[in-house]
Order: structure tokens, then sequence, then C-alpha cells
């Protein structure tokens, strides 16, 4: 009994919780990125999606987390209008079809803790109407008190790869584009409460 209350005190003035802290998707700080492919090798086309939400779950006493996060295809943005204009809402040939496919989701969960900090995340992304397994690497992850909200927020950098053809995207195909993507998430998030 001794043993198990000296856990706990240990634990508490870790501030390691004993249960589930949920954490609100900041979308000012929250912008997943990626790289494709233009014309096998010509160049690398970047872009980011602007508006994004969700919630991350982090359970620290028992190494378990979940993430689960929205993407709005609509605001892609690759620096350039036209092209935003046309990967959100083309047809002919179809891209992200945002009006069919509004948004892409995202849920997985947080494992292989080192020291308390997730380095993966198990999930399926759902984009343009199919679901997929995708797994993300956690290159960094961070909680701290932030000194201007003067609340909880944990930041990470996560990245991973998928193949867009996979997903019905396969516009670029017959012109020998490559249909890998790498991906490149910085997200951060504020605890709720």
């Amino acid at each position: 009994m001794r043993g198990l209350f000296y856990a706990t005190v240990v634990l508490a003035s870790a501030g390691v919780t004993a249960s589930p802290v949920t954490y609100t998707i900041d979308p000012d700080h929250t912008h997943p990125a990626f790289e494709a492919d233009h014309l096998d090798g010509l160049s690398v086309w970047r872009g980011i999606f602007r508006t994004t939400h969700g919630r991350i779950t982090l359970d620290r006493a028992a190494q378990s987390g979940s993430v689960q996060i929205e993407v709005e295809v609509a605001s892609v943005d690759f620096g350039n209008e036209q092209l935003n204009e046309t990967a959100a809402h083309a047809s002919a040939p179809p891209i992200f079809e945002a009006q069919r496919y509004p948004t892409a989701r995202y849920e997985g969960k947080l494992t292989q803790f080192v020291r308390g900090v997730p380095t993966r995340v198990t999930g399926t992304l759902e984009m343009h109407g199919v679901s997929r397994p995708l797994q993300l690497k956690i290159d960094s992850f961070k909680c701290l008190q932030h000194p201007l909200r003067k609340r909880e927020v944990c930041g990470a950098d996560a990245s991973g790869t998928l193949n867009r053809a996979d997903f019905g995207i396969k516009v670029g195909q017959g012109y020998g584009f490559r249909m890998g993507v790498r991906l490149h998430i910085q997200v951060e998030a504020i605890r709720a409460g």
C-alpha cells in the first residue's frame, strides 16, 4: 500500500495525468503540407491546407492517445490562385473535387512512446471518398504552458507518405507524374477546459 501511495505522489508531482486530456486543434497554427511530383522529376510542387479542425487526446500515464483531424480540401494553397481553384474544384480531370468531397479526415492512435512522448501515429485517412491506412512519424512533440494563452499547448511535427492514386487522384499519371506524395504536418493544440 505504501508503494502505491508513493507511486501516486511521484506521478502527481511529475505532472503526469491519470486520465486522457483533450486538446483542441489550433487552426491558426496547424497546416498540413505536402510535396507532389510534376512531370516525373521536372520539379516538386508544394502546398498546404489552410483550414483544419479537430482534437487530440493524450494520456501520459497510460502512454496512449488519439488524433482526429478534418481538413477542408477547398483550402488548398499552392501559392497560385488558378492552380488552387483547379485542384479544389476541377472535375475533368478530377483532383480534390471539393464540392463532392469537402473534407479529408484522419483518425489515428498515438503509439510508440519514448520517455513519455509519442513517436508514431497509426491511423486511417479518408480522402476523395476513399479510406486507406496512413502511418505518420512524429519528428518532434512538445507540450508547454503557453506564455500568451496561459494554458497548456502541445505541438508536433509529423511526416509520412501516401500514393494519391490509391485515393482516386490520378491526374498527370498518363504524363509520367509520380503518384507518391510526401506529407509534412505541423500541428498545435490547446488544452480544452
